[in-house]
């Protein structure tokens, strides 16, 4: 320990460097890919509950009548994330959908 001060503050006094890696900066370097790992694992688990949220989303769609599962998958993709979101949308905006004609908007329609 005494030596360690001593070369310490010889390399203050002479300003000579200190060898680059000291026991703390390994220490230092371990814990910050230690954070890295773990926010690459949390970036991962995300993205998954982003699909299964979706899926769920578009399966959810398909409960209104009329609505298969290209037309729900086209609907979720076009902004329209739930039923209630449907039903509330304009006649306009869904025939802006591909996939969804004047028949099935009339249907959504007779829900409201």
């Amino acid at each position: 320990m005494i030596t360690k001060f001593l070369s310490k503050l010889k390399s203050i006094l002479f300003k000579s460097p200190v060898s680059p890696e000291t026991p703390l900066k390994k220490e230092k370097k371990a814990a910050i890919s230690a954070k890295t790992l773990k926010t690459k694992t949390k970036t991962k688990t995300k993205s998954k509950t982003k699909v299964v949220n979706s899926k769920k989303n578009i399966e959810t769609l398909t409960t209104l009548p009329g609505v298969g599962a290209k037309s729900a998958k086209a609907l979720y993709e076009a902004g329209f994330k739930t039923t209630k979101a449907v039903i509330a949308a304009d006649e306009k905006d869904l025939l802006a959908v591909s996939g969804v004609g004047i028949n099935l908007v009339e249907k959504i329609k007779k829900l409201k």
